[in-house]
């Protein structure tokens, strides 16, 4: 199938950041969010991004404007049901994402393709409320998008090659790379990143060292371009327990389970960069540790 035209759900960072990488590959875009506002700023935020490059010589004039033509935004859910490609980036929330394509259900094109921008939910059970499993698969891009070259494709039980194939020439098209991961909690990256954000965690829980060492001591000693503790905070603690969680449940393994200083802070909603608290306190010029 050749894909022309992409519906987005979800207007947030993952959102406008895969949004905003279609519409400058060519594709015609339009973006979903229950928020007008969260729109808005989405489009003020692509909008700002793409002007950067034109400043800095990387996008002509002209090809910025071309792609802000192509991005088109909806209150409606219904109306991206004609794409021809539907990415889901709402929330991580499992129960969100089945309600999500439940009510798509009735509005989807015959040949349209859909997939999860989920970092761990099994994509199997996500399919299984749909009426094409195999039209269905995990589209899993890394934060920030338009930056970040990798594409995780997950397949569910049901997704044919076709559908594989056809997601496997978008990533390609938008110039990224694609790695194939089995449909098991957290698939490759996550399974790997999160046990070890978690672990920073513990560290800093048991008193073993304070947020300042331990992400010094994982930048200069094993050559990380930041701590795990300042990438928790970039990626929101509230999505690393989500997703540790998920680890946990699904996999039935001690080793996966949340550190409760991490589920403590989530309590508090310090949840790292978007609410100005997490592991450093980012109100002030500088971000200074909170322990």
């Amino acid at each position: 199938m050749d894909i022309k035209t992409v519906g987005v759900i979800g207007a947030g960072q993952m959102g406008s950041g895969i949004a905003q990488v279609m519409m400058t590959a060519g594709y015609e875009v339009l973006l979903n969010d229950i928020s007008q506002d969260s729109l808005d700023k989405a489009v003020a935020q692509i909008d700002a991004l793409l002007e950067r490059q034109v400043s800095r010589d990387r996008m002509a004039a002209a090809d910025k404007a071309a792609a802000m033509a192509r991005l088109h935004t909806t209150l409606t859910l219904s109306d991206l049901g004609p794409s021809d490609l539907i990415i889901e980036a709402a929330t991580e929330r499992e129960t969100v994402k089945m309600a999500i394509f439940e009510d798509l259900r009735a509005h989807l094109g015959r040949d349209t393709i859909l997939t999860s921008n989920t970092s761990s939910i099994s994509i199997t059970r996500l399919a299984s409320r749909t009426d094409r499993p195999e039209k269905f698969m995990g589209f899993h891009f890394m934060n920030p998008v338009p930056v970040m070259q990798l594409v995780e494709l997950i397949r569910g039980i049901a997704t044919d090659d076709a559908t594989y194939d056809t997601c496997l020439k978008v990533v390609e098209n938008l110039g990224k790379t694609a790695a194939s991961a089995e449909d098991f909690p957290g698939f490759i990256v996550n399974r790997i990143l999160m046990p070890m954000i978690n672990e920073a965690v513990y560290t800093l829980y048991e008193g073993v060292g304070s947020v300042q060492s331990i992400d010094e001591s994982m930048k200069l000693g094993a050559n990380h371009p930041m701590g795990p503790l300042q990438l928790a905070d970039f990626i929101g603690l509230d999505t690393c327990l989500a997703i540790m969680n998920v680890l946990h449940d699904g996999l039935a393994d001690t080793k996966y389970r949340p550190c409760p200083l991490l589920t403590k802070y989530v309590e508090a909603g310090w949840l790292g960069r978007k609410t100005k608290r997490g592991f450093y306190d980012y109100r002030g010029e500088t971000p200074v540790p909170t322990r």
